[in-house]
């Protein structure tokens, strides 16, 4: 048996001991998934010790030793994967190989194949240069800061355990299985257009088929494979991607526009009328929607979403409760599963589905199929006149400036502390007075006419978050951002946006 596998610190790429030796850079831990630039932070022999390291765990919660992979489509993960495999077999783990995929993909193989643990290869909306691996044992959860801390441990101090009864079991249909199990027999009544867009990742082989066979007539735009990503990165947070949306929106008629990142498993909505909605108005269109189904439902929204979750008078008539919560799927996911919510939304187009309408995962093909549901359900609305139903705020994009990992949290609790003492100072933020300073998940600052600003730190890559909210007009809103940047702009560690508005 192979002993554990201790990275070294000493390793560097393009050296002898890089093609046998262990490298991670312990900054790739993240609350909820593990993250790095392939191979600068990490090589194939640290992704073989990081799976070494998840058998180990597996083994040490006592799951049965089986564990669901798959990859996103990307050039190199499927060395990545490869890699993870003959780790997770040392550790003793039969490994369950799916193939390509989507995250939910992965996380739907663990009830398809009645597995606990999951481990899909994926950099997510990260660009090309970048891997990773989101994980789970106990489904529909994916790994949280707990789990992440002790699998950092294992990994890192090299606490691996070798085990026999390592195999590997090839998985054909679990893709056909996915489809199946969202369309179900369910056929659009109403005529809809709807353009799907992919931006050439993974989700283009799913999206099309699901839309197409409920009965929407489906404006390809880049559905094809290319892992090099030739039009935008896949991530329909990112402006680029909702502008190239909107553009086909207007060249096609099109109805509305549905968007994929490069895993699936968040959605992005352009409207009729070339409206860009951030995911937290849909999450608040779909939950108008949803409470008159379930009355007195629960709402979980992260700390980046919009206020109207809680004051949205649609919602409040309807008994609806929202709890916001900490950014990340890891977080949303057990808090919804944690309150029995019936939905869980973040700004970011991750949505997690519950009750009759999910199983608590996010999906952005279940969140699709339930957008044209809704429309079904709706046939004298278009998505514009939804949008247009909602109560009148203004939201600037996810804006994110450069912060290291290395001090990024540090920066947050000075900025909070300061932010925190503004306002038991009586400080303001465009004029408007701090009623309180929320702390859940770095600091969103309330103003008294309901407008806020959030600041904290990105859970995935080297950068902060600034997020902003009017109740009044949008020369308020560029207020709001102009006095909290000024504050962000006092931590000299904090670089660049990577997109203002």
């Amino acid at each position: 048996m192979t002993d554990a596998l201790k990275p070294r610190p000493d390793v560097t790429p393009n050296t002898w001991e890089f093609l046998r030796e262990a490298m991670i850079a312990p900054t790739g831990f993240r609350e909820y998934d593990a993250r790095w630039a392939f191979p600068d932070q990490i090589n194939l022999p640290g992704i073989q010790a990081l799976g070494f390291g998840l058998g180990t765990q597996i083994h040490e919660v006592g799951l049965k030793p089986r564990c669901v992979v798959c990859n996103d489509y990307r050039a190199y993960q499927l060395s990545v994967k490869q890699a993870l495999t003959i780790g997770l077999m040392q550790a003793g783990i039969e490994v369950m190989d799916i193939g390509v995929g989507l995250s939910p993909v992965a996380y739907f193989a663990q009830f398809h194949l009645d597995v606990d643990a999951v481990a899909m290869v994926t950099a997510s909306h990260n660009p090309n240069g970048w891997t990773g691996v989101k994980m789970g044992i106990d489904k529909p959860l994916t790994h949280g800061p707990e789990e992440m801390a002790r699998l950092r441990d294992i990994v890192l101090n090299g606490e691996q355990v070798a085990r026999d009864g390592g195999k590997y079991t090839c998985v054909d249909g679990v893709q056909e299985a996915y489809i199946d199990d969202i369309c179900g027999d369910f056929k659009m009544k109403r005529k809809m257009k709807v353009v799907c867009a992919t931006g050439n990742g993974a989700a283009g082989w799913f999206a099309p088929k699901i839309l197409e066979r409920i009965g929407v007539e489906v404006v390809p735009s880049h559905n094809e494979l290319d892992y090099n990503f030739p039009n935008y990165n896949p991530n329909p947070e990112d402006m680029a991607m909702l502008h190239d949306m909107a553009d086909s929106v207007g060249a096609s008629g099109a109805d509305m526009a549905l968007g994929f990142d490069g895993d699936g498993d968040r959605c992005g909505v352009v409207d009729d009328e070339g409206e860009e909605i951030f995911a937290d108005k849909v999450g608040v269109i779909m939950a108008r929607d949803l409470i008159q189904q379930y009355p007195g439902a629960i709402f979980v929204a992260d700390v980046k979403s919009t206020g109207l979750f809680a004051s949205d008078p649609v919602l409040k008539a309807g008994g609806a409760k929202a709890d916001y919560w900490k950014t990340g799927h890891s977080h949303i996911k057990r808090r919804v599963k944690a309150l029995g919510a019936l939905a869980g939304f973040e700004k970011s187009g991750h949505y997690f589905l519950s009750g009759d309408i999910g199983r608590g995962y996010d999906c952005g093909m279940r969140v699709a199929f339930e957008v044209c549901r809704m429309m079904d359900r709706n046939p004298d609305m278009s998505m514009s006149d939804m949008r247009k139903a909602l109560p009148l705020v203004f939201n600037t994009p996810t804006m994110s400036p450069y912060c290291a990992d290395e001090t990024k949290y540090g920066v947050i609790e000075r900025l909070q502390a300061k932010l925190e003492k503004l306002g038991q100072d009586g400080g303001s933020l465009a004029g408007k007075k701090i009623t309180s300073v929320v702390t859940v998940n770095g600091a969103r600052v309330m103003l008294e006419n309901g407008s806020w600003g959030l600041v904290r730190a990105s859970s995935n890559t080297p950068n902060l978050v600034v997020v902003c909210e009017s109740s009044e007009s949008e020369e308020e809103l560029r207020a709001i951002f102009k006095d909290l940047d000024a504050i962000v702009r006092t931590e000299p560690e904090v670089g660049d946006y990577d997109q203002t508005f």
